[in-house]
Order: structure tokens, then C-alpha cells, then sequence
């Protein structure tokens, strides 16, 4: 049976989704943009505040489902702008042992929700 996930610690929906969803042991996190969930501002003051905003919001739901970043088996990134690829990735990386980072992609998009340069969803595995 699906459980819903939702913390107020991450962004309220802004369409007809959840913030995750937990099903057999795996949970599928929505994607995430960089909105203040305190002030439901956005972060937009320059890219890696953008990035941190995005991964704090994803860290505040794999605690709700009671999940860690080292349980993250999955995770998909959109960027506005390929050429912020290394800025974004070394924030992104902070969050990660790159021993036993997840699989991921890392696409440039033509737009993203509010205009956003950078949005990332996951997966995780919640079985331990």
C-alpha cells in the first residue's frame, strides 16, 4: 500500500502531486526547486544557493520517510543551462560519498516550474 510523505520542513505541492511517495520498501521523491519552504520564497541569489535550497528540500523528505542521502539510489537532475554543470555538481557531490553515490542523469532542459535553473527528483531505498 502507498504511504503519502509530507513535511512541512520542504515545499508544499504546487500542482496535484505529494512530495513522495513510499511504496514497497521504495520511496519516489518529487521533484524539488529551490523555495524556501519557511518564507515559500525562491532561492535564486546565485546557483550553488540555488542547488543547496534544491538538496535541503530533498534531505527534509528522506527524513520524513525517516531516509538519508545514503539511501538515495536514484536521483534525476534538470538544468536550465548546461553550463552551469560544474557548479551545480559540486554542491550536488557535498551531499553524496562518491563511493556510494547514487546512479543519475543530468539534462538541460528548455524550462523548468517558476523558472527555476535547477530541479532534482530521487528514489530511495527505505528496506533497512
Amino acid at each position: 500500500m502507498k504511504k503519502i510523505i509530507q513535511t512541512e520542513n520542504a515545499p508544499a505541492p504546487v500542482g496535484p502531486y505529494n512530495q513522495a511517495i513510499a511504496l514497497n520498501d521504495t520511496l519516489y521523491v518529487s521533484g524539488q526547486i529551490a523555495i524556501n519552504p519557511q518564507n515559500g520564497q525562491l532561492v535564486q541569489d546565485d546557483i550553488e544557493a540555488e542547488t543547496h535550497q534544491v538538496m535541503s528540500n530533498l534531505d527534509a523528505i528522506l527524513s520524513e520517510a525517516g531516509a538519508s542521502f545514503a539511501d538515495v539510489v536514484k536521483c534525476s537532475v534538470f538544468v536550465k543551462d548546461m553550463k552551469m554543470y560544474s557548479r551545480i555538481n559540486a554542491i550536488y557531490a557535498m551531499y553524496f560519498d562518491e563511493q556510494t553515490a547514487p546512479a543519475r542523469e543530468l539534462v538541460e532542459v528548455s524550462n523548468l516550474p517558476k523558472f527555476v535553473n535547477v530541479e532534482i527528483s530521487l528514489i530511495a531505498d527505505l528496506s533497512k
